[in-house]
C-alpha cells in the first residue's frame, strides 16, 4: 500500500537529475564569463564589478520574462495528467510567439536606458562602461534565451527533463570554450575581453534555441504554427504568468538592492558579492532540480487527483533536496578557499568574500526547502500564493533587515544576514501553507 502511494527515487530522480544538470547551465555560463574576466591582465577588479551588476540585471529580466515557462510547464502536465494532451496543441505556439514579441520589446527599451539603469546600481566610471558594454551585447540574446526557455517548459510538462539537460551541456560548452578563446585572444583572433565574453553567451543562447527548436519541431506533437483562435486556457496562462511576474520582480528586487550596497560599499566588495551570489545561485539551481522535478509532477498528480501521492511527493523531495544541499554545502566548506582563487587573484576582494562566505554555506539546506516547495506550488498552479510569499518575505523580511544591517555597518555580514531572513520566511510559508492543504 505504502508503495502505491509514493513515487519511487527512482522515478523521481529521472525527472530530477536531469533538470539538475541542465538547471546549472545557465549558471555555469556566469562563473565561467567571471571566472574568466575576473583574471584579465587590466583592471580585473572593475571588469569582474561590472559583469556582476550587468549579469545580475539580465538574471532579472530572463527570470522575470521567463515565468511563462513555468506556467505552460504546470499546464501542459495538467493536461497530460487528465490524458487530454491534444487540447492544448494550439496555446504552445501562441505563448512561444508571446514570449518572442515582449523579448524585442524588452531588448529595445532597455538598451536605450542601459547607462540609467546601471547608474540605479551606483555604478560608475570604469563599472558603468564595462557593464553598458556587457549588457548591450548579451541583451541581444533575450529572444533566443526566451524561446528556448518556452520550450523547455513544454518539454518538463511532457515529463522529459532529459532534452533540456543536453541542449544546456552543449550550450555551456560552448560559451566556456568561447570565452577562453574571444577573451584572451586566440591564433589570428585579438582579446576582446568584457565584450568577448558577452559575445560568447550570445553565441551558446543562439545554438541552444536552434536545437530547442529542432527537437520541438521533431519529436513532440506540437508545433509553431499560430492560430488566430485565441485558446482559452490563454487568459490563464497570463493570469499565472503575471502572478510570478510580480513575485519574480519581488525576488529581483531584492538582489537589486544587495548589489546596490555593495557597489555603495566600494567596488572590492561589489567584486566579492559577485562571486558570493553567483555561487549561491549555482547551487540554487542545482538545489533546484528536484523542485523541477516536482514541478513536472505535482501538475500531473493534480490533472489525475492523486493527492495522496502528491502529499509524500512532496516529503520525499523535501529530503533528497535536504542531502544535495549538505552535500553541496560540505564540497564548499572543503573547497573553502580554492573556490574563491578560481575567480580572482586581487587580494582584497578575496577577503572580503571569506568573510561573508560561511553565511552562503549556512544557508543551503533553507534554501532547499524553499525551493523544493517552490517547484511544487508552481505545478500546482499556486501562483497567487507564491506572488504574496515573495511579497512578505522582501518587503517585509529583506528590506528592514538590509537597511538596520547597513544602519549598523555590516555590509555584506547585513546582506547575507537579509538573504537569511529572507530564504526562512519563504520556506516556512509555503510548508505551512502545503501541511494545512494536502495533509489527509
Amino acid at each position: 500500500m505504502a508503495q502505491e502511494t509514493r513515487i519511487s527515487l527512482k522515478d523521481i530522480n529521472k525527472l530530477a537529475l536531469p533538470a539538475i544538470m541542465a538547471g546549472i547551465a545557465e549558471p555555469l555560463i556566469s562563473l565561467s564569463d567571471i571566472a574568466i574576466v575576473g583574471n584579465v591582465p587590466n583592471n580585473a577588479t572593475e571588469v569582474l564589478a561590472a559583469v556582476g551588476i550587468a549579469g545580475s540585471f539580465l538574471s532579472a529580466l530572463i527570470w522575470v520574462l521567463a515565468q511563462t515557462k513555468t506556467a505552460i510547464s504546470a499546464i501542459v502536465s495538467r493536461y497530460l495528467g487528465a490524458g487530454k494532451l491534444v487540447e492544448v496543441k494550439t496555446l504552445v505556439p501562441q505563448t512561444i510567439y508571446m514570449n518572442l514579441l515582449l523579448s524585442f520589446l524588452v531588448y529595445y527599451v532597455t538598451s536605450i536606458f542601459a547607462h540609467e539603469i546601471f547608474r540605479l546600481y551606483n555604478a560608475e566610471g570604469l563599472i558603468l562602461e564595462y557593464a553598458v558594454s556587457y549588457f548591450k551585447i548579451r541583451a541581444f540574446g533575450f529572444p533566443f534565451t526566451l524561446v528556448t526557455f518556452s520550450i523547455f517548459g513544454v518539454f518538463r510538462g511532457m515529463q522529459n527533463t532529459i532534452w533540456a539537460m543536453y541542449i544546456s551541456i552543449f550550450g555551456g560548452i560552448v560559451n566556456i570554450a568561447l570565452d577562453f578563446i574571444l577573451v584572451f585572444g586566440y591564433s589570428s583572433i585579438p582579446p576582446m575581453g568584457i565584450e568577448g565574453a558577452a559575445y560568447a553567451s550570445l553565441i551558446a543562447q543562439f545554438s541552444m534555441m536552434m536545437i530547442s527548436l529542432f527537437i520541438y519541431l521533431k519529436y513532440t506533437e506540437f508545433n509553431l504554427k499560430f492560430k488566430f483562435n485565441i485558446h482559452p486556457e490563454l487568459a490563464n496562462l497570463i493570469k499565472m504568468s503575471l502572478n510570478l511576474f510580480i513575485r519574480t520582480a519581488a525576488l529581483n528586487y531584492a538582489i537589486y538592492l544587495a548589489n546596490k550596497f555593495s557597489t555603495g560599499y566600494g567596488n572590492e566588495y561589489i567584486a566579492a558579492q559577485t562571486i558570493a551570489m553567483n555561487i549561491w545561485l549555482f547551487s540554487s539551481f542545482f538545489i533546484d532540480g528536484y523542485a523541477n522535478a516536482g514541478n513536472a509532477m505535482s501538475g500531473k498528480l493534480l490533472g489525475a487527483k492523486d493527492y495522496k501521492r502528491l502529499w509524500t511527493l512532496g516529503i520525499d523531495l523535501s529530503k533528497y533536496s535536504m542531502f544535495v544541499a549538505i552535500l553541496l554545502g560540505g564540497v564548499y566548506a572543503i573547497l573553502y578557499h580554492q573556490l574563491g582563487r578560481l575567480f580572482t587573484s586581487e587580494e582584497a576582494v578575496l577577503d572580503i568574500f571569506y568573510n561573508v562566505f560561511w553565511v552562503v554555506i549556512a544557508m543551503q539546506p533553507i534554501n532547499a526547502i524553499a525551493f523544493t516547495f517552490d517547484g511544487i506550488f508552481k505545478g500546482l498552479g499556486e501562483a497567487k500564493y507564491l506572488r504574496n510569499v515573495l511579497l512578505v518575505a522582501t518587503f517585509v523580511g529583506f528590506v528592514p533587515t538590509i537597511y538596520i544591517a547597513d544602519y549598523y555597518g555590516l555590509k555584506l555580514y547585513g546582506i547575507w544576514l537579509a538573504f537569511t531572513v529572507w530564504m526562512l520566511i519563504r520556506s516556512l510559508s509555503l510548508v505551512f501553507k502545503f501541511r494545512i492543504k494536502y495533509l489527509n
